[in-house]
């Protein structure tokens, strides 16, 4: 599956650096700290705010690192170009160079401002008119009316949180249905852990293959190695807590946080799917298109807000998680797909051999080519990793 243009994304492993966002509003500020329902951190582990890593920021302050990246990726979507349109065009070879200032950085601040104020006087602070709102997608927005969206084919959006509701979807149904779809509840309560390899491709490895191991265990934990060439890069999520340490980052250890981490939950649970229905109190239902075929979403909202979705194929199976994340400037949405579910020998439960995360700052594809049910896991694979040395310290 291949989402968005690829130069949107030219500087998809650069795009963590500084920048120039505006002032949050509290709500969106401690979304990011995790009050939209994610799990906490562990005991006494501080997450350092993006002012202290990134010393040019000027007016985003008070939000964790994993955030502010998703801001970064949010600019790139909605101006349908990459991180040089407003940064020196050097900077994606030469990372320093994010910190000039740039006449386009400098109108960008003026549009946030203006944006944020709009929505603090009509939307109480709350991220409702964005950059994508004007921009959708282009580096100009768009001022006239245009005939074609008036009397062309609609474009249906499957990852559109406002949705209308079908009073036939029932959610609990649904959820039975792909259990069902996968195995049955009681061969899935005979799979506790499985292990496996397979290959990883992504923006940061320029589309090539490289080697991966995965380790999961029931009911929510998930390491994956990624062994790129610069050095492996591990990311875990211990049950609780979730973390990204590799070569390949900006931070030797990057903690996440709010929708990030309730992503990585969500992503863990998915392994062993009997606990996703508990994973919220309640759930909406719906249908859509994806892929040009007809899907039944479930969608969870966190504090009265439209924050997960779930997409269920004519099969039963779960083929799209989709998780937003409260950020200053936008809902930014990850999506990870599943696809080639295959039955494991012995215990008769299907997996999805296939999973492509999205986000706007990078996409990456997992395949995995031996996966070993029941496997015999060392409990430090999901400790949390030690910091990397970065590449820039090579």
């Amino acid at each position: 599956m291949k989402v968005g243009a690829r130069r949107v994304f030219a500087c998809a492993t650069a795009i963590t650096v500084v920048c120039l966002v505006a002032a949050a509003g509290l709500r969106a500020a401690s979304a990011g700290a995790g009050q939209d329902g994610s799990a906490a951190r562990s005991a006494g582990e501080r997450v350092p705010m993006v002012e202290e890593v990134f010393k040019t920021v000027v007016l985003l302050r008070g939000i964790p690192v994993d955030t502010f990246f998703e801001v970064m990726g949010t600019f790139a979507s909605s101006m349908g170009n990459d991180c040089t349109f407003c940064h020196a065009s050097n900077a994606a070879l030469d990372k320093s160079a994010f910190a000039t200032l740039t006449p386009r950085i400098q109108r960008a601040r003026q549009m946030i401002v203006m944006m944020n104020a709009i929505n603090k006087q009509y939307f109480n602070g709350a991220p409702r008119v964005t950059c994508f709102t004007c921009h959708g997608g282009s580096n100009r927005p768009k001022a006239d009316p245009s005939f074609m969206s008036q009397y062309g084919e609609p474009v249906l959006d499957p990852d559109e949180r406002d949705f209308l509701t079908d009073p036939s979807v029932n959610p609990n149904q649904v959820f039975d249905r792909y259990l069902q779809a996968i195995g049955g509840a009681d061969r899935l309560a005979r799979l506790t852990s499985y292990s496996a390899k397979g290959t990883y491709s992504g923006f940061d490895t320029d589309r090539s293959t490289v080697p991966i191991e995965l380790y999961a265990k029931a009911p929510a934990q998930q390491t994956v190695v990624v062994h790129l060439t610069i050095g492996a890069s591990t990311r875990v999520f211990d049950g609780q807590n979730g973390w990204v340490a590799g070569p390949e980052q900006l931070l030797p250890l990057l903690t996440l946080t709010g929708g990030n981490l309730d992503r990585a939950r969500l992503e863990a649970l998915a392994n062993f799917p009997a606990g996703l229905r508990q994973a919220y109190p309640q759930w909406r239902g719906g249908r859509t298109v994806l892929d040009d075929k007809d899907v039944t979403v479930l969608q969870a909202t966190s504090n009265g807000d439209p924050v997960v979705q779930l997409y269920f194929d004519s099969n039963g199976l779960l083929v799209r998680l989709l998780r937003f994340t409260i950020t200053p400037v936008a809902f930014v949405p990850t999506q990870i797909d599943y696809a080639d579910y295959r039955e494991l020998p012995g215990v008769g439960v299907k997996v999805p051999f296939t999973r492509t995360l999205t986000q706007t700052y990078m996409q990456m594809t997992l395949q995995l080519t031996d996966v070993q049910p029941n496997a015999s896991i060392d409990a430090a694979r999901f400790a949390r990793p030690a910091p990397a040395k970065l590449q820039s310290e090579k």
